[in-house]
This record gives structure tokens, sequence and C-alpha cells, in this order.
């Protein structure tokens, strides 16, 4: 449809401070500001953001028909590309259209079935490995901890191993991934030195030149790692990906692997560590199975799944959506023209009392089948995006998260105190400032899981 211009009266906007507008508002409390916005201009509208007039979608009804795009008006590569896209340039979730659709093809044998059986294989005595290094005691801060773990798993099961790098090689590689998530809410969208933008750069760099002396040999080995699965993917019509291709593809995958498992395990060890009867109600399930179990055996642990999801809900590791328009659109009938970046702020419906009743409280039954509060309205619970763009690895990334927690439910008791508000981070994807400390202690002999 043909939108109005710029100006047309329909379309209401935050009024702010220029440049910066509303950015220090959005990184102390995200999901304030959406309310707001959404409260005081409606599901579409406009804000100053980063330099930048964005339109701006709250609520299911708007973010959902930019996450369809039926008339593919929403650009993903030029949403993104203005926060990220020197760093993260050309992975999966910065392709559009007919490409983003030969991509994903290509990289779904990557994530097939089988394969994430193998990974799974290799996933749970890796994590085994990790937790064993685990000193427990009183404010363990488990975010770190969690961190460090999802890079070694990374390490391990999308790059085959610790070989391609020692110790010192892994940590530069983990600031580097750190430097180009943060340059996304940088104010200084330059590479000067100091400036997150200028951090990122550098370590764009390092992971294009670590990844690419390493593809070659990695096409060649035959291993049943992503990144040599990648280098050598070729479907029915001879199509593969070019060492370049490979490169970009394993960044975006790595930081999605890495950081989003972070947070959600982070998030449910401190949910169940205020509700103790969801923690022995997982821990029940948890040690009635092996403590490896395969990918099947995994997603029986019911409970452990729907505590999850409500982690999910309540803090989605990938709060809001970028797009650009490539054309003149509407939403919902309000007019948004060709150009216009777009923030699809998918938090928001997850805490709106229309569809979750008391949405603050951590409630994991509300995705139990006799209720499935997420039916209520397709678009309620988005944690993994929607459309032709919804996460290619969400079924990996279940089951990287199901696997620490399933062993840290066999090893740990923990508790977290009632009152504990995490103090969450926004100046990139959500990280708790203090560390997300608990208290952890072993089990007893009795509960032991060896």
């Amino acid at each position: 449809m043909s939108a109005t211009p710029l100006d047309h009266p329909r379309v209401p906007r935050r009024r702010a401070v220029p440049v910066l507008g509303p950015t220090l508002a959005y990184v102390h409390d995200p999901l304030a500001l959406m309310r707001d916005q959404y409260e005081r201009f409606g599901p579409v509208s406009e804000m100053p953001f980063l330099g930048r007039t964005w339109t701006v979608l709250t609520g299911p009804d708007a973010c959902g028909e930019a996450l369809r795009n039926p008339e593919k008006a929403f650009s993903n590569e030029l949403g993104w590309d203005y926060l990220v896209g020197p760093f993260f340039h050309r992975g999966l979730m910065l392709l559009d259209f007919e490409e983003h659709h030969r991509h994903r093809r290509l990289m779904q044998e990557a994530f097939t079935r089988d394969r994430l059986h193998g990974y799974l294989d290799r996933l749970g005595p890796a994590v085994s490995v990790g937790l064993d290094a685990w000193q427990p005691g009183p404010g363990v801060q488990v975010y770190p901890a969690l961190k460090q773990l999802t890079l070694d798993l990374a390490t391990q099961i999308f790059m085959g191993g610790a070989d391609l790098a020692d110790d010192a090689e892994l940590e530069r590689l983990n600031r580097a991934f750190i430097a180009c998530v943060q340059a996304a809410t940088g104010y200084v969208r330059a590479p000067w030195p100091g400036t997150r933008w200028g951090r990122a750069t550098k370590g764009r760099a390092l992971l294009v030149e670590f990844l690419g002396r390493h593809v070659e040999a990695k096409r060649a080995s035959g291993g049943d790692d992503l990144f040599s699965v990648l280098a050598r993917l070729t479907d029915d019509d001879g199509t593969s990906f070019s060492d370049e291709d490979v490169v970009n593809h394993m960044i975006f995958l790595l930081m999605a692997a890495h950081d989003t498992s972070t947070i959600t395990v982070s998030t449910m060890m401190r949910f169940l560590g205020q509700h103790p009867e969801w923690q022995e109600r997982c821990r029940e399930e948890s040690m009635a199975l092996d403590e490896h179990p395969d990918f099947d055996t995994l997603a029986s642990l019911t409970s452990l799944d729907l505590v999850m999801k409500e982690s999910l809900r309540l803090v989605p590791p990938v709060p809001v959506l970028a797009r650009r328009t490539v054309k003149d659109t509407e939403v919902m009938g309000v007019p948004i023209p060709a150009g216009r970046l777009t923030a699809v702020m998918v938090h928001l419906q997850h805490h709106m009392g229309e569809y979750w009743p008391d949405p603050e409280r951590f409630d994991p039954g509300r995705f139990a089948e006799d209720r499935r509060e997420d039916k209520v309205h397709r678009h309620a619970w988005e944690p993994f995006g929607g459309g032709v763009h919804k996460c290619l690895g969400m079924h990996f990334a279940g089951a990287e998260v199901r696997t620490i927690m399933h062993q840290l439910l066999r090893r740990f008791r923990w508790t977290v105190p009632a009152d504990y508000e995490t103090p969450l981070n926004y100046g990139s994807l959500p990280f708790p400032d203090d560390g997300q400390p608990v208290d952890l202690r072993p089990l007893t002999p009795t509960g032991a899981h060896r």
C-alpha cells in the first residue's frame, strides 16, 4: 500500500532530545520505555533513537504484521545494518528475500534432526567437563561462569575443539564477540579509538582472520562439527558456500549460540532459585534420567521446558528486532515511508496483561497444555522472532539450554533471595550487571548425580 508523507498527522511521535532521544531510557529500562510508548502513542508510532527517526511497533498485532511481512516491505539486512551490520556482515539475519531463502535452505542441512542428535551426543560430556570446574558457595556469580561454559561449548560443538586455539586466543575471541554485540548501542558510529564501534571493528577483523585461516582445513576434514559441515554443504543444484560465506555465517551463529543461551540459563537459574518448588519439580524429572540423555529423551523434561519458556517470556534474549522499509507501506493502517528504520519491540507483548494474566509473575504453568496462554494470540510469545526469519537454530538452542540445566539440577541446589531483581544491562543483549549471584550448594549424597 502507498503511504503518506513522513509528517502525516496520523502518525504519533515522541518528542525527545535530538540525537540521543530516549536511547538512555531504553538502556536503563527498555520495558518501561516500550510500555510508555504503547500507552501514549499506540502500537505504531515514531521516536528518535541513536540519531535517527524510527518507527516503533509495539504489541502483537503491529509486531506480527512486520514479522509476517507479506508485501516484503521490511528488510532485515537494512535494519540490522545500521546497528551491527559491519560486524555481523552477511550473517543469515542480515540477508533478505530470495538470497536469504537460498542461504537458509542450504544452512538447514546443518540443523537436521540427525545433525542435532550428533551435536547433542558431544554436548552432554562437554557440559560435564565444564561444570566440574565450578566451585559451590555463597554468592557465586553464575553469569560469567555460564558465559565461559557456552563459549567452550561453541568452540567444541561449532568449531570442532579447542585444538583450533589456545586459552589466550579463545579469550580474545570472546572479547571480540562481546565488542561486536555491544556496538549496537554505540553513540559514535565510526571506528574511532576507544569507542564501541572502534572495538567492534577490531573484533570483527580478529574473527574474520581466525575463522578464515581454518576454512580450507575444515572443508577437507570430513568433521561433523558445525564449522566443517557449513564448509562443505552442497545442495541438489551444486550450490555451496564460499569461504567468505562460511566465515560470515560462523561469526553470526557463534554469537547467537553463545550470548542467547547464556542469558536464558542465567534467567532460569534466578527464577528456580527463587521458586524452590519448581526447582525440585525439575530436579525430580532430571534425576529420573541418565546424566547424558539423547535428544529425544531430553525433550521429555516437561517441567524444565515450561520454566524455559516462561524465562524466555520474562527476559527475551533479543528484546527488539530491527527492520527498514524498502518501500512505502502500512502497519495497522498507519503509514510508514520507504527507507524508515523500524523497531519491532517484541519484548512488550510478553508482558501485556491482555494476553498474560498477572504478567510480571513467574508462572511456568501458563505454558502447560491445559492453559497455553501463549496461544491466546499467535504473536503473544516471540522469543525466537517470527516469519521467514524465525531463528534457524532454535531447536539446537533449546537442547543446549536443557542439557546445561539438566546437569546443574543433578549436581547442585541453589537459592536466590525472593526480593532479588536482576540489574539487567541493555547496552547490548541483556546481561546481569552483578553477575547473577546465587547461593550454590552441592546436592547431598542421597541426591547426588554420581
